[in-house]
């Protein structure tokens, strides 16, 4: 055998790797087939007004105005499941540590952004929402605690509306997989090798995640990606070679809507009010 072809063949290998690597589940999400195509972004929210993001106050908001909802779950110390983005408590809340480290009701007591709201319980969200509108739930697991999925599902099993899960994580999305099939799941990405707010964090790992080599060991439903990567050749594939649901985050003007608007079936959008209908 040639070195020719021995070359053609681990390069026909590798792709073929490749492509089982990056392939998602082919089915279409329940949650998406319906008319609700925008999702707000952590609520309806206004982080110097009295309704910041992750709030009582903004997820009734967007509830009201007839939007689909994205939102963040993570656990406090006694493990229960509380909806905030970061992990640290600085920016939400002017606290120092992390949310991990506090008690579900001493996060409570913690004001959002200088407001009137408080930390709310991924319980007390399901309460409010009550089945109105759609929901994205992103599972926030930052190396391979997965408590959060069993705190999750408790919930979410006697929920009644629509809902799907999300994460950056893969290992939350294998849990789903493995245990609830039936319940809908996205692999969150971004061009971390391009993204501003990740420079000097660059890692092979982190270009693997970008590139979405993990989706063998989630098979997600659909990939949510950063609309200003949307030229990712794994995203480009999973949607134009597979056929998978794509949700675009996130949307902050009806241009970037008009920007995406071919490449996305879902449109996560914060800090303006969306004037095109999707």
């Amino acid at each position: 055998m040639t070195v020719v072809k021995v070359i053609l063949i681990v390069i026909l290998i590798m792709a073929l790797l490749y492509f089982y690597a990056i392939m998602p589940r082919k089915r279409r999400p329940e949650v998406f087939s319906r008319n609700t195509r925008y999702y707000a972004h952590r609520g309806l929210f206004d982080n110097s007004g009295p309704f910041p993001e992750n709030s009582a106050g903004a997820f009734k908001k967007a509830v009201n105005a007839g939007y689909g909802i994205e939102l963040d779950v993570q656990m406090s110390k006694d493990g229960v499941p509380v909806v905030i983005h970061d992990f640290t408590l600085e920016r939400p809340a002017g606290k120092p540590g992390r949310v991990a480290d506090y008690t579900f009701d001493e996060l409570k007591s913690f004001s959002l952004f200088g407001s009137e709201e408080r930390i709310p319980s991924f319980r007390e969200v399901l309460e409010i929402v009550g089945g109105r509108v759609p929901l994205i739930i992103e599972l926030k697991v930052e190396r391979t605690d997965l408590s959060v999925c069993d705190a999750v599902w408790e919930l979410l099993k006697d929920y009644r509306g629509e809902y799907c899960v999300e994460s950056f994580n893969p290992l939350p999305l294998r849990w789903f997989r493995r245990r609830h099939p039936e319940v809908a799941r996205g692999q969150l990405s971004d061009n971390f090798m391009s993204d501003p707010q990740f420079r000097g964090k660059h890692t092979p790992f982190m270009w693997a995640m970008q590139m979405m080599m993990a989706n063998f060991l989630s098979r997600p439903d659909f990939i949510a990606y950063n609309h200003l990567f949307m030229g990712n050749l794994s995203r480009r594939l999973c949607r134009h070679l597979f056929g998978a649901y794509g949700a675009a985050w996130t949307i902050k003007s009806d241009a970037d809507f008009n920007r995406a608007k071919d490449e996305f079936d879902v449109f996560i959008f914060d800090s303006y009010i969306p004037t095109i209908s999707a």
